[in-house]
């Protein structure tokens, strides 16, 4: 297969990675708009480079891998949909919620396969989770709890351009909620505070956030996010159900410490996500090359996106004005 990957950034020069390092993968092609740096990464990897993206699209590619900045997602999306190529966006496809759904709508009709970027579908503790929960052994469903902490905030630069807590921290617990139980989000109740940097309250965002999801079957999940957690990066899931309980995101690299034993420090605990979902990062890129070349459908729709974008913005809304919001379709 020959597969094109737009932005060599962190996660795209991890995705470069990874991607040349499939057997699936005979060709790869790098773009980037700082080309110097697309060229020098192409370089280590033995890759292809293209100094546009017309030319890259119509380069005869069997994929491409969208990992360019957020703004510029749908501008490339709706490139790949005309030029009919398959292809993987990481979150958001679009920057605002009108901007999704005009998106999307055009996809529908384009007949391109895409596939958008949470990993943690792709992660084996999650996708136990989920297995547990479709085979009954927790039985009926009652409390979930979600964690997401950052060891340190990012740059403040990034802040105003970030879509703000919910929407690019906490929307990985929100899919991951929607895709463990099964279950829509049919409620959200959410509050936020500031106890860092001035940044962050200059950008009209938080830097920890508590959220309330009610399922539509009622059970009911909480989920935490904070930019503050120095123990290290922090990611988690807990499923309580009438028979049984069981959770992913606790080992040897967990961030946390306990008072009463059985349980050591860790001596490495995770820096960031790369490390801690480096697996799912790589079975993700597979599963596109699957995709891409039609053997599988997208195992993380447009839809799906749309439908953790939903829970953030009624999440947003909910802090903002104190008060519980419906999600609506």
């Amino acid at each position: 297969m020959r597969i094109g990957l737009i932005g060599t950034g962190r996660i795209g020069a991890f995705h470069a990675g990874t991607l040349a390092a499939l057997p699936a993968v005979g060709r790869l092609v790098l773009h980037d708009a700082a080309e110097r740096q697309a060229r020098e990464l192409a370089g280590k990897l033995g890759a292809d480079w293209a100094g546009d993206v017309d030319g890259l699209l119509g380069s005869g590619l069997d994929g491409v891998v969208i990992a360019a900045p957020t703004a510029v997602h749908d501008t490339l999306l709706r490139a790949a949909a005309v030029a009919g190529v398959p292809v993987f966006c990481e979150k958001p496809v679009a920057a605002t919620l009108e901007g999704t759904r005009a998106l999307l709508a055009e996809f529908a009709g384009s007949g391109v396969p895409l596939q958008v970027g949470f990993q943690r579908r792709f992660d084996a503790g999650y996708t136990a989770l989920r297995d547990a929960v479709a085979a009954g052994d927790l039985g009926w469903l009652h409390t979930v709890r979600a964690c997401t902490a950052d060891p340190a905030p990012p740059p403040a630069g990034y802040l105003p351009l970030s879509g703000g807590i919910f929407r690019d921290c906490a929307v990985h617990d929100f899919d991951s909620v929607r895709w463990v139980t099964g279950r829509e989000v049919v409620e959200v109740s959410a509050t936020g505070a500031n106890r860092g940097d001035s940044a962050f309250a200059a950008a009209g965002d938080v830097d920890t956030a508590v959220t309330v999801l009610t399922l539509d079957d009622s059970t009911l999940v909480s989920c935490t996010a904070t930019r503050y957690n120095g123990a290290g990066y922090d990611v988690r899931m807990e499923v309580a159900g009438s028979r049984s309980t069981l959770a992913t995101g606790y080992g040897d690299r967990s961030p946390l410490r306990t008072t009463t034993g059985g349980q050591p420090s860790p001596a490495a605990p995770y820096d960031g996500f790369l490390s801690r979902f480096h697996d799912a990062y790589v079975a993700e890129m597979a599963a596109f090359t699957g995709v891409a070349a039609g053997l599988r459908p997208s195992p993380c729709t447009g839809e799906d996106a749309l439908a953790a974008l939903l829970i953030a913005e009624a999440a947003d809304r909910s802090m903002r004005t104190g008060r519980p919001v419906r999600v609506e379709g």
